[in-house]
């Protein structure tokens, strides 16, 4: 079985906010067409749209590839058609040959051998990088204060292979492969900088068996230039050999930091919103959507919105969220509430600077 997930960015309405029906309903439309897929989901998260879909054709498969590119420039059409604001954006080459790798749209996938009762998440973030995903996933598979798993069951004390992308390195996919618990802290020494070392899959050392997909796109080094964050979305199997559901989405809570919200420059919390959600304040803050699904035979069950509106919980968790982006906001472009120069260098910043170099002095 494969599960794949490809997801873009093709227009929106009033800016950075979400895209229409009309625009959803022809991606779903063109996709369900030309892939040859046993189930389709279509959703948003933000200005995003994800399709995601089961098939027998292994990851990387033409046919599929160039369905969604089909699928997204049909979507691109009719969003340029309402005057949508970015229609297009996430594509970034003429033509598809096969493969969207590397033109601009995000992509996780994984084989695997369908279990009796398969179980799985599928997570989609807007306004934030690839390695938004670093803390949970790591305080998931690799912490017991979240996962209590990894002390009570036999399988998954055995620990995790963690394969991590060097997403600074553009001319080639660098990749090194860390096993907990004993390379816990070489993890943690990488995962901590989430702009440049992440998350690309999770693997069970007991079973050999995939638990866990994430997109590494750096949507920057494909263009040149700023053109829109990254996004990332994400599959992680669980129960059984894996963490439970509840253990994957603890970490979640923290609503931690990462580098999103406006212009993508910013310093803001994760926050875990409700299924089809859009984002209008201060283009964030960044925002992660959870539908969980059970499979049989490549059909998806409808999904449960795991961060759904009017859990107690989850709608406490957005209020500590709200409050924690409201301060860091008013601190405006000073010390953390900004990105640094490093990761502001794809942007206007970089051109200020380069007018102002000839106006410094030496002082002897």
């Amino acid at each position: 079985m494969t599960l794949s997930v490809i997801k873009a960015d093709i227009g929106s309405v009033g800016g950075h906010i979400m895209p229409t029906q009309e625009v959803m309903d022809e991606v779903e439309r063109v996709f369900r067409d030309q892939a040859k897929c046993l189930d389709v989901f279509v959703s948003f998260t933000g200005d995003d749209i994800a399709i995601l879909c089961s098939h027998l054709n292994g990851t990387d498969h033409k046919g599929t590839h160039q369905a969604a590119w089909e699928a997204f420039i049909a979507g691109t059409r009719v969003a340029k058609s309402q005057g949508l604001y970015g229609a297009g954006q996430d594509l970034l080459a003429d033509a598809c040959s096969g493969n969207v790798k590397g033109l601009g749209p995000a992509v996780c996938e994984m084989n695997f051998e369908e279990r009796p009762n398969e179980s799985f998440l599928f997570f989609a973030a807007d306004k934030c990088a690839p390695g938004a995903y670093n803390y949970p996933f790591y305080s998931a598979f690799a912490d017991p204060m979240h996962c209590a798993g990894l002390l009570l069951t036999a399988k998954l004390f055995q620990g995790f292979t963690f394969t991590i992308m060097d997403v600074n390195c553009t001319d080639h996919d660098r990749v090194i492969q860390l096993q907990t618990p004993e390379d816990i802290y070489r993890l943690a020494v990488l995962l901590r900088d989430e702009g440049r070392f992440v998350i690309e899959s999770i693997c069970s050392r007991a079973t050999g068996n995939i638990a866990a997909v994430v997109s590494t796109t750096r949507l920057k080094h494909i263009a040149g230039k700023y053109v829109g964050k990254d996004d990332p979305v994400a599959l992680i199997r669980v129960q059984s050999d894996f963490p439970a559901t509840g253990e994957i989405l603890s970490p979640f809570a923290t609503c931690h930091f990462v580098a999103g919200a406006m212009r993508g420059s910013h310093n803001a919390p994760l926050t875990p919103v409700p299924h089809n959600t859009p984002v209008s304040f201060f283009d964030g803050p960044p925002i992660v959507c959870g539908r969980a699904f059970s499979m049989k035979g490549g059909k998806f069950t409808p999904f449960a919105d795991v961060f759904a509106r009017g859990d107690s919980t989850w709608d406490l968790v957005r209020a500590k969220a709200a409050q924690k982006f409201l301060d860091m906001r008013a601190q405006g472009f000073f010390g953390p509430a900004m990105l640094g120069m490093e990761e502001l260098e794809y942007g206007g910043i970089t051109e200020v600077l380069k007018a102002l170099e000839p106006r410094w002095k030496d002082r002897t």
